[in-house]
């Protein structure tokens, strides 16, 4: 139970800081250019701070997994999947489901 709830506010967090940064990007004015190439830019401007914080996440918990004891592994392995499941659901899941949003209920730009 505690590795899901963790695995969950990592990915809600990790979702969190992408929209974030669309919606900073949105207040900046980013004219001119569709909402698909919005939500693609803040990801790529995000991208480097979830690759090192994934990379981090995933030798610590690995090291846990090999090293550590019987009573570890079980929470160590949910967290090595969910860690990877919550990061593929922030960038392949949420922003495709923002961008749904946004064709029904168009974020105005500032």
């Amino acid at each position: 139970m505690a590795a899901i709830l963790t695995v969950i506010g990592y990915s809600l967090n990790d979702t969190i800081v992408v929209f974030d940064r669309v919606r900073e990007n949105t207040h900046k004015g980013f004219t001119g250019k569709s909402f698909e190439d919005l939500i693609n830019t803040s990801i790529n401007q995000v991208l480097s701070r979830t690759i090192i914080t994934v990379l981090t996440v995933l030798f610590v918990v690995s090291i846990y997994f090999v090293l550590g004891g019987e009573s570890t592994r079980d929470l160590s392995l949910a967290m090595l999947v969910g860690t990877i499941i919550g990061t593929y659901s922030t960038y392949f899941v949420s922003s495709p489901i923002l961008m749904f949003w946004n064709k029904k209920w168009p974020i105005k730009s500032h």
